[in-house]
Formats: structure tokens, C-alpha cells, sequence
């Protein structure tokens, strides 16, 4: 394991307690640079949050085997760069190799440790599909059935007719403005029911259930691919009903304790306890390479698998039209033909293969399947979304997966 010198928070909550208003990170500032450098690994310090209990099973170890991988060299844009350019200009936190089962590379940020919490965004949404999976294998979650079955309180909603499979793709007709840089968009205005930002607007309803009742339809359910970060919290009520189990207990004893996390998790709550499943899991640098590593079949170790083959291979295949409905929004830069969305992973190739769970402001899990290797980044980007520096990622995890062969 090595720590490498990197641009800090800039001072952010220095002191004890910290003085200073240029110091202070709040809700109001704690996603914007450079305060999100401080605030995405101590995010339980400004939202209230649920423990995903690791549990008392054995760790799955990661044994060691580093190779130098900063020097390793790819093209993006035309543009010749090594990974330690990479994780400089794309203000990287932690970043994680293995390989075949066995760590080649593990570097630290901006003050991370191995025991630090990094909040996971949107990584979190293949999080919560990965435990429908684990629901559906046991026939407690069926699929194409309605969501109403389980959550009749979306009767007469904009969710009536959407099914659980739906949710999963990002295929559900429900009007959802995912404009991260208008503070008035859904995708911002909700996050003040979650406690992610100052409740500034009174007429929103107390807690995220009351919330999704609000949102109408304005498309065809199982129609195109439009991501709709909301869909996979509507999702996570569903797995509750399912289960009777509140999420951060559902995805600890389905998920983070028989895959051997080595850290406690945590998710973010509303007021009311409902968790934010679609972007408030936090968890450390190991314990997302070990999620990544159960999309990695075949493999030899079943030891620690938790989620179905079934379902990894069916998040990998997709769906038959899934390549079509994908194209829908258009050219798609950086994603080759035949790439689509399915259970909360971005797939590039259903060959290789190669899949990436992503989260805005730079968090990210890929797993290449020709060379066996899962590497993870956890960043604090300036912007939510940097397309350049998620294709150089993707371009840099495939130079590694073969340097390393």
C-alpha cells in the first residue's frame, strides 16, 4: 500500500473545532469543489446516516502482488497520458487494482486511509441492484411483476404500470429532470428531502415516499433508457416490501456481510429513516473492489459470491433491445456500438467483458473481464460530470488489465 502527495481539501475544517468561515464545510457547500474534497469522505458528519453492518463472517482477504502501474500509458482524445497523470489532474481520492483476486496496485489521496468512508453517488444504484438480484434468485422479487404488488401506496401514481425491471434499467416514462448544474432540477430540488442540502423549499413533502407519489408520467414505461436517479430509490422501497427489511439491514445481510467486507458502510437517510439508495452508500477504497470482484465470472473462488452468476450474466448480456434503447439519446461519447444500461451497470462490452458502475464527481468500479482486473476510483471532481476524464479511466483500466497479463 503506498500514499502518494496530492492536492488536499485546502485547509477545509481545520482546527479543533474548526474557526474560520473560509474553513467551514456545510450543506450548502459540501458537493462543490474544493470543499467536496473534505465532504465526500466525511459525509456522516453532515447527513444523518444508516450503519450497513459489515457483520461477524470472515474478511475476504486481498492478498497482495504490486506492480508500478503509474507508468503505464494509454490514449484518450488522441492525447498520450500515464495513470499518475490521470490521478493528479482528476482529483482523485483513492484508487484500487486487483487483479485475478490479488492487489497490484492501492494508493491514497487528499488524507484518505483505508478505513475511510468515501460517499459512492451513484456507484450506490449498482449497490441496491445487486441485492435485487440476490432477492429474485431466492423468488421473493419478481421482476416484471408491477411495483404496485408490493408498494400499493403508488396506486393511481405516475408508477402505476411500472415493473421492478423497469426500475433496474432506467426504463420507466416518469418525468424527472437529471440537470445537475440547475439547482432547480428534480435531481437537485430532492435532495433536500434527503438532507443533502438546506430544506430552503417548505412545500415539499416531509419525506422521500410522499415525494415519489408527486412525479408524473410524461413516456412510455419500458419505452427508451433515460436515466432517472429517482427510480432506483423507488426500487429500494420495493426490495423492503419484499424482504420486510429496511434497506441498510437488507443490503448487510444480503450483500456487504457474506461478500467479506472488511468496513462498516453506511447510506443516508431523509427525515423519516428512508434511505437514499440511489447515491448515499459510503464505503471504503477494499470493500467496493470486493463488490466489484463479484461481477468478475468466471472465477475460480465462489467463496465470497454473493450475487447470482445468473444475474451478473444477465446484467452483462442485457436486454435484446437494450443496445437500441440505449442509442436513444443519441451518440453516447466514449460508449462503442452494442453498449447499454442494465441493473445499474454501464456497459461498454458485452463480450470482454467490460462494465462500469459510475457515480457523478468522478466514482467509479470497472471490471474487465479479459484480463480479470477490477479497478476502483473514488474522486471529488470539480463537476459532477467530466466525460474526458471517465473515458480516460475506462481507455487507463484497460492498459493496466493488459500491462498486467
Amino acid at each position: 500500500m503506498k500514499s502518494l502527495p496530492a492536492e488536499s481539501s485546502r485547509g477545509a475544517m481545520v482546527g479543533a473545532p474548526p474557526f474560520g468561515s473560509d474553513q467551514l464545510v456545510t450543506l450548502d457547500n459540501w458537493q462543490l469543489a474544493p470543499a467536496n474534497r473534505w465532504g465526500f469522505q466525511h459525509t456522516r458528519e453532515l447527513v444523518p446516516t444508516a450503519r450497513i453492518s459489515r457483520g461477524h463472517g470472515p474478511v475476504r482477504e486481498l492478498v497482495r502482488d504490486e506492480r508500478d502501474v503509474l507508468d503505464v500509458v494509454f490514449d484518450v482524445d488522441g492525447e498520450r497520458q500515464s495513470v499518475a497523470q490521470l490521478l493528479d489532474e482528476t482529483q482523485t481520492d483513492g484508487f484500487l487494482v486487483v487483479r485475478e483476486g490479488r492487489v497490484a496496485a492501492e494508493h491514497y489521496f487528499n488524507a484518505m486511509q483505508p478505513d475511510t468512508p468515501h460517499l459512492l453517488m451513484s456507484v450506490s444504484k449498482s449497490v441496491t441492484c445487486a441485492v435485487a438480484g440476490r432477492l429474485v434468485e431466492r423468488q421473493q422479487l419478481n421482476v416484471d411483476a408491477p411495483v404496485t404488488d408490493l408498494v400499493a401506496e403508488l396506486i393511481g401514481t405516475g408508477f402505476d404500470g411500472v415493473t421492478t425491471r423497469h426500475l433496474l434499467d432506467m426504463r420507466a416514462g416518469i418525468e424527472f429532470d437529471e440537470d445537475y448544474d440547475n439547482l432547480d432540477a428534480d435531481v437537485r430540488v430532492y435532495e433536500q428531502i434527503y438532507q443533502l442540502r438546506p430544506r430552503i423549499d417548505r412545500d415539499l413533502p416531509a419525506d422521500a415516499l410522499a415525494y415519489f407519489a408527486t412525479l408524473e408520467r410524461n413516456g412510455d414505461h419500458g419505452g427508451p433508457f433515460r436515466y432517472s436517479s429517482i427510480l432506483t430509490d423507488v426500487l429500494a422501497w420495493v426490495l423492503e416490501r419484499a424482504s420486510n427489511t429496511r434497506f441498510h439491514e437488507l443490503v448487510s445481510r444480503e450483500l456487504w456481510s457474506p461478500m467479506g467486507a472488511e468496513f462498516d458502510a453506511e447510506v443516508t437517510l431523509d427525515r423519516h429513516g428512508n434511505a437514499m439508495a440511489d447515491g448515499g452508500i459510503c464505503a471504503t477504497l477494499r470493500d467496493l473492489a470486493r463488490f466489484g470482484m463479484q461481477y468478475l465470472l468466471p472465477s475460480s473462488d465462489r467463496t465470497f459470491q454473493t450475487v447470482p452468476p445468473l444475474w451478473v450474466d444477465d446484467t452483462i448480456r442485457g436486454a435484446p433491445d437494450g443496445p437500441a434503447v440505449f442509442e436513444t439519446l443519441g451518440a453516447q461519447p466514449g460508449f462503442p456500438p452494442g453498449s447499454h444500461y442494465r441493473s445499474g451497470w454501464w456497459i461498454r462490452s458485452s463480450v470482454d467483458p467490460f462494465l462500469h458502475a459510475s457515480g457523478i464527481y468522478g466514482q467509479n468500479v470497472f471490471v474487465h473481464g479479459a484480463t480479470q482486473t477490477v479497478v476502483v476510483k473514488l474522486s471529488s471532481w470539480a463537476n459532477p460530470l467530466d466525460r474526458r476524464a471517465l473515458d480516460a479511466t475506462a481507455a487507463a483500466v484497460v492498459a493496466i488489465g493488459k500491462y498486467l497479463e
